[in-house]
């Protein structure tokens, strides 16, 4: 798809989010044509509530475009291989200068500057709406801080994909295009100085009773179950914190953030979920009102007719089997044999994610199906027509999850081996373990307990977009693998910026290692 395409994409989630305004999570779709737009009035509660949305909806449009987030995360060097397509075949190889519309697409950043200048407007703008006596002074601090994590957010995702990028925090400062790039550890230290100013201005939970009148109590007019999943909260800031400081490899500070969240889990009503729950149809990545656990996400509400035929993780894995029929014969990406046995080694047990029944010698496949074929289909993530379809017209309606309490356990156990704190970072990933049926370790000197900890990373969070940037953390704490010291020394951990910003832009230059 070319630039056109996202555009039109974008105008028509405009005009389907201002019809359904009724609808909260619906509104996430309002797109940056009306708040960005320079004749915008910003005089009503409306107005403040359009534009808010809409930096969601944004976000959620740049993640999800050309299945962005998992072909940036998931795929090279990962576990996935290509069935039949060059240009996946191509990212998993990490030939990431071949000429597929689809690299010329994910390597565009310009998705992620419509957040920001979203963003930069709202920021400049939104007191204006105070003339109207429904937008209180609460209404306001919480949509600023909101939105000032939300732009934080998108220069993290800017910075971990390609390094230095222009920083742009205010709609004064001219036409992005035209804008050099600042240091990558100056755009972290912008985005953890926002975070660590709104953090405590963010609420646990949205719409919940505030004894203290910080918060509004009925916000927009929803209750807390509908802005479950949605909107980022406190602990969404400290996740995305913790994560700043893993790429900076801070890891007191990874520790600090994540055993916050840990402690602090229950007044977000954060849990971690059985294996069940990870992959059925109405739990972790639908948006069901029982699943209150992808507390950085992004929703595609089936009831609401937010179901895509693209954007999604099934887009690439889902095929036609005896369980699921489907449309589509074969996946086009699948994990081979070869690779589930190393993910799951026999001597982990029955993991219940994927194992072998002791009983029969059969199969226990929560992650996959088909495996007695040549090319197992992945089936984690299987939320199609709202959880009940049959994949006849591939609608798909998975939230995009960043990050979930699992995610923040294993992370806080790498922290914490990091920091020479083993025997807390193994009770934590013992509990992992044996959420999913494996036993635990014994600490001892000669465990590799980071390669432990990462291990359960790659099964946990398979599929989940976070096997390339695990790769880059772990290989620059172990440097055992002289291959990835030199991506890692050279530049060739960032991707390679499209020819079509780079155009436009006089002031910028490819990354050197992709010259």
């Amino acid at each position: 798809m070319k630039n056109l395409t996202l555009k039109k994409s974008l105008i028509a989630i405009a005009f389907l989010g201002i019809a359904c305004m009724s609808s909260c999570n619906k509104q996430l779709d309002v797109a940056a044509t009306r708040q960005a737009s320079e004749d915008q009035h910003w005089t009503t509660f409306e107005d403040a509530r359009a534009g808010l949305l809409g930096a969601y909806g944004l976000f959620r449009a740049a993640l999800s475009d050309n299945n962005a987030y998992w072909i940036l995360g998931e795929l090279r060097n990962g576990d996935f291989q290509s069935v039949s397509r060059p240009d996946l075949k191509a990212v998993i190889d990490g030939n990431l200068n071949a000429s597929f519309p689809l690299i010329a697409e994910v390597t565009n950043w310009r998705r992620y500057y419509a957040v920001i200048n979203a963003c930069n407007v709202f920021l400049e703008r939104a007191d204006g709406c105070l003339v109207d006596a429904r937008y209180t002074e609460s209404y306001y601090k919480l949509d600023i801080a909101q939105v000032r994590a939300l732009r934080a957010f998108a220069y993290y995702m800017l910075v971990r994909t390609w390094g230095d990028v222009p920083l742009i925090t205010s709609t004064g400062e001219g036409n992005f295009e035209n804008f050099p790039r600042t240091s990558k550890s100056a755009v972290l230290g912008f985005a953890k100085n926002e975070l660590m100013e709104v953090a405590v201005r963010l609420p646990y939970q949205y719409s919940t009773v505030d004894p203290d009148l910080v918060y509004p109590p009925n916000y927009y007019g929803k209750a807390a179950a509908d802005w479950k999943n949605t909107l980022l909260g406190r602990l969404s800031a400290y996740a995305i914190l913790a994560h700043i400081a893993a790429l900076e490899g801070d890891y007191i500070n990874v520790a600090v953030y994540t055993q916050f969240i840990l402690d602090n889990a229950p007044k977000a009503r954060l849990t971690t979920v059985s294996t069940a729950q990870l992959v059925g149809d109405l739990f972790l990545f639908s948006t069901s009102q029982v699943s209150w656990n992808q507390f950085i996400g992004f929703n595609f509400i089936y009831e609401r007719g937010e179901s895509t035929t693209s954007g999604h993780i099934e887009q690439l894995t889902l095929a036609n089997t005896t369980v699921f029929p489907m449309s589509k014969q074969l996946p086009d990406i699948y994990v081979n044999k070869d690779s589930i046995a190393v993910l799951f080694p026999r001597s982990n047990g029955n993991d219940q994610r994927f194992g072998f029944n002791p009983l029969n010698g059969l199969p226990t496949e929560a992650y996959f199906e088909n495996f007695s074929s040549a090319i197992p289909v992945f089936k984690k993530i299987r939320q199609v027509d709202g959880g009940g379809g049959d994949g006849t017209f591939a609608k798909y309606n998975s939230s995009i999850v960043f990050t979930r309490l699992e995610e923040i356990t294993l992370l806080n156990a790498e922290a914490l081996t990091v920091l020479g704190r083993g025997e807390e970072a193994i009770q934590k990933l013992n509990a992992m373990r044996s959420n999913r049926g494996i036993s635990g370790l014994n600490y001892t000197p000669d465990l590799d307990l980071l390669k432990e900890i990462f291990a359960e990373r790659r099964r946990e969070l398979l599929g989940e977009g976070w096997r390339w940037y695990d790769l880059v953390r772990y290989n620059k704490l172990k440097r055992t693998n002289d291959a990835f010291n030199d991506l890692i020394d050279r530049g060739g951990i960032y991707w390679p910026i499209a020819q079509d910003v780079i155009n436009r832009n006089p002031n910028l230059q490819q990354n050197s290692y992709w010259k």
